[in-house]
């Protein structure tokens, strides 16, 4: 045997022995994990639907896992900064996001963003949908959806529709709802949801699609705002009499601001396992599931908690937006 093919052959071993050892480490991490606090990164402000089901679920999380779960708000550039850290992060499953829609719209409305949410993530699984509502200031001259639609059609030029700013959910259901009736409406961007609604409400803008955390009470309220329709496929349980957009004529037209849990693409199956657990013993927690209620939205169901009802999910609403979005001609920087 030449001192080349020798050399070869203990490089081979050594190559082997550090696959074996890398094996071993990485078995024996998961083995201990977790032995120090969690964070769990969301993408928006403090105080926000996705912020407070973060806090709601990271408490019974955290004592599933036997340690602090921390809910850190990195926010900016409409909720990509804080995906962008989490792709960025270590993959040892200490710092993991939770995300709305957004994971699914971000790669149509971004030219150069800096991460791929079907590459670059371990998925955890599904959380919840929030329902959305369509609304309009009290005294638009319109009184039920048909009305709405044979008036937005005819003067489309003269109808604003407000969000909540590039990559918000409200203008997501607004363009949706756009493309769906063939109409372009005037869109008026906020800096949140908040400014929007209270626009509405004094009647500076005419319509506003948005989550049910924030027009539940405005709705039943029944004297600041007309409401349309709900965005579900069915009726909401907490807003029985309010028909859905698609059973007066949208038809197909279904929004729920879904959310799910991702950690950094390479986290060990062991870990995304344990982290998914705790995920689904949280969403049976009662105090969890009395306070969604309240909020007006559903927990999803145990076969969506999955790393892989997440993944199906996710590829599938990045297509639907894609057409949307690209129809519409929005862009974000």
């Amino acid at each position: 045997m030449t001192r080349s093919s020798t050399s070869r052959r203990w490089a081979l071993r050594a190559c082997a022995a550090g696959a074996v050892l890398a094996l071993g480490a990485g078995s024996a991490m998961a083995n201990n994990w977790p032995d120090k606090p969690i964070t769990l990164v969301v993408p928006y402000t403090a105080g926000g639907p996705t912020d407070v089901v973060a806090r709601l679920i990271a408490v019974p999380m955290g004592q599933s896992l036997g340690q602090t779960v921390l809910v850190e708000n990195t926010v900016g550039a409409g909720g990509t900064i804080a995906p962008a850290r989490v792709a960025k992060s270590k993959n040892d499953g200490y710092t993991i996001l939770i995300h709305h829609m957004g994971m699914a719209t971000a790669p149509a409305l971004y030219k150069k963003l800096p991460y791929d949410p079907l590459k670059d993530f371990e998925y955890i699984g599904q959380v919840l949908d929030v329902p959305m509502t369509l609304l309009s200031r009290k005294d638009f001259p319109a009184s039920n959806f048909k009305e709405l639609q044979d008036y937005v059609k005819k003067n489309q030029d003269k109808v604003s529709l407000a969000n909540a700013g590039i990559g918000a959910v409200s203008q997501l259901c607004g363009m949706l709802f756009m493309h769906q009736m063939g109409v372009k409406l005037t869109t008026v961007p906020y800096k949140g949801a908040g400014p929007a609604m209270n626009d509405l409400m004094g009647g500076q803008v005419d319509l506003l699609c948005d989550q049910t955390t924030q027009t539940v009470p405005v709705i039943k309220d029944g004297k600041r705002a007309k409401v349309f329709g709900v965005t579900t496929s069915e009726r909401l349980s907490s807003l029985p009499e309010i028909p859905t957009l698609n059973e007066q004529g949208l038809k197909g037209f279904d929004v729920k601001v879904w959310h799910g849990m991702y950690a950094p693409k390479g986290t060990p199956k062991e870990v995304v396992d344990k982290i998914n657990k705790a995920l689904n013993v949280a969403l049976k927690d009662d105090n969890v599931k009395k306070r969604i209620a309240e909020l007006s939205s559903d927990l999803v169901s145990p076969e969506k908690a999955t790393p892989e009802g997440l993944r199906k999910h996710l590829e599938a609403e990045v297509a639907r937006w894609d057409k949307v979005i690209k129809a519409a001609g929005v862009t974000a920087e």
